[in-house]
């Protein structure tokens, strides 16, 4: 057996370990009040309940999260918020999406599950408004840390304009998975080291066998 290969394993895990889980605890009292003091200055906070963050914050776990999304994108064609130009509003919302998702990925997070409404709504009853939705996603968040620092990145502030703009109507919540059939990025990523790793060793023990040692 070839060590070099096997010790990678734990190795390369640790690796992603660091990127993936929180290893900084629970949001201290201090960040929170200079967040939320940061956050209530903000032009782009008018949809959000500063009291609802703040208890999302102080009742932090330290453990990770889903915010579950559910949205509606402007059919019609929707006016880019520089240039003016018509565009579709899923379009629009792409200029939006891919520095939240550096960002996200950056911080220990990534998508988990996106999908588009293929019908009415089939059961519903006591919900205010009964409004519906084109699109649900579900994005993971490291901690509520991370939340907090990607929603004051410069990056994501600036492109929240073009959020406003593509989406007409949007709901978020933060959930924690309890239960869930798909494999999660900690034993993914386990399996995968190690189905490379015995790829490797049976290449390493394949040149071994095709060529000898000679005496």
């Amino acid at each position: 057996m070839n060590w070099k290969i096997w010790i990678s394993v734990p190795a390369l895990y640790a690796v992603f370990s660091l990127w993936y889980f929180n290893w900084q605890g629970p949001i201290t009292q201090p960040e929170i009040e200079r967040f939320v003091a940061s956050f209530e200055t903000r032009a782009d906070g008018q949809h959000t309940s500063v009291e609802t963050l703040r208890r999302f914050f102080e009742e932090d776990d330290g453990r990770g999260f889903v915010m579950l999304n559910q949205v509606q994108v402007f059919e019609k064609a929707v006016a880019h918020p520089i240039t003016g130009e018509l565009m579709d509003g899923r379009t629009l919302l792409t200029e939006y999406f891919e520095p939240f998702a550096i960002g996200l990925v950056l911080r220990g997070g990534h998508p988990v599950f996106q999908a588009r409404t293929v019908g009415g709504k089939v059961d519903s009853w006591n919900a205010d408004d009964n409004v519906s939705f084109s699109a649900t996603a579900m994005m993971r968040y490291r901690s509520r840390r991370d939340l907090m620092e990607l929603v004051m990145d410069p990056a994501f502030t600036d492109g929240h304009i073009y959020k406003l703009a593509a989406i007409e109507r949007t709901i978020s919540y933060p959930t924690q998975v309890y239960f869930n059939t798909s494999l999660a990025p900690p034993a993914a990523v386990f399996i995968l080291l190690l189905l490379l790793a015995s790829i490797a060793q049976n290449l390493v023990n394949l040149r071994r066998s095709s060529n000898p040692p000679r005496n």
